[in-house]
């Protein structure tokens, strides 16, 4: 079944009451998911990294667990989430593929101040930062990320593990495949269709097709 966006966030919240996280990775896109968990009241207990970070970067004082590949996971109940916190798509595969085969509990995690329509689907693992909008019959596949500002105009498809980055325009019927970036301020014209693996330079405005595994920029666009 599909639910629109606001009966879903409703169930989340309700959820997230007896509920709370636990973060993979800690850095620079953790710090902006760690301003939407505080934004929803969600309690973080702690992050798992390859080594805990220093004072000064801690700037959340949250609890090093240690590295996730070399610790006992059975201390994370089912009253607990763990959420993918790396911007590197390929990176951010990998601990998906990890909370899977650990059978770890996903959810979601979508900044109040975005704005999504209750027509739009977002599968687990995806992260919806502040002011992206994400209009009618959007799909958004598992762990993605639509970026601060970034648009997502009606009935676009975007791949797993893709990031839509800042303020970066997808106008309609646009699809997106897997592990693909689509750097900040890009446009993407109606009906476009984007390869897996690809990325889009910031700012550039695409207006045909892009083939798999290939690098574009500018405006006008040219493939590297």
């Amino acid at each position: 079944m599909r639910l629109g966006y606001h009966i879903v966030l409703l169930i989340f919240l309700a959820v997230l009451l007896n509920k709370s996280i636990y973060i993979l990775g800690y850095s620079g896109h953790a710090y902006v998911i760690l301003d939407s968990l505080a934004k929803l009241n969600v309690k973080v207990l702690g992050y798992f990294d390859f080594e805990p970070c220093n004072s000064f970067d801690n700037f959340y004082d949250l609890e090093y667990k240690g590295n996730e590949k070399l610790v006992d996971l059975n201390f994370i109940d089912d009253s607990s989430y763990v959420f993918p916190s790396i911007g590197d798509n390929y990176i951010r595969i990998k601990l998906v593929q990890f909370i899977e085969e650990n059978k770890l509990a996903q959810t979601n995690i979508i900044d109040p101040q975005a704005i999504v329509s209750n027509r739009a689907i977002i599968e687990s693992s995806v992260y919806v930062a502040p002011g992206a909008i994400i209009n009618s019959r959007a799909l958004i596949k598992k762990g993605s990320i639509i970026n601060s500002g970034a648009t997502i105009e009606h009935e676009c498809v975007i791949g797993e593990f893709s990031h839509i980055a800042p303020n970066s325009v997808l106008t309609g019927n646009v699809i997106i495949g897997k592990n693909t970036l689509v750097g900040a301020n890009a446009v993407i014209t109606p009906g476009v269709t984007i390869g897996n693996n690809v990325i889009i330079g910031a700012g550039s405005v695409v207006t045909k097709d892009i083939p798999d595994n290939s690098k574009w920029v500018g405006n006008p666009l040219r493939m590297l």
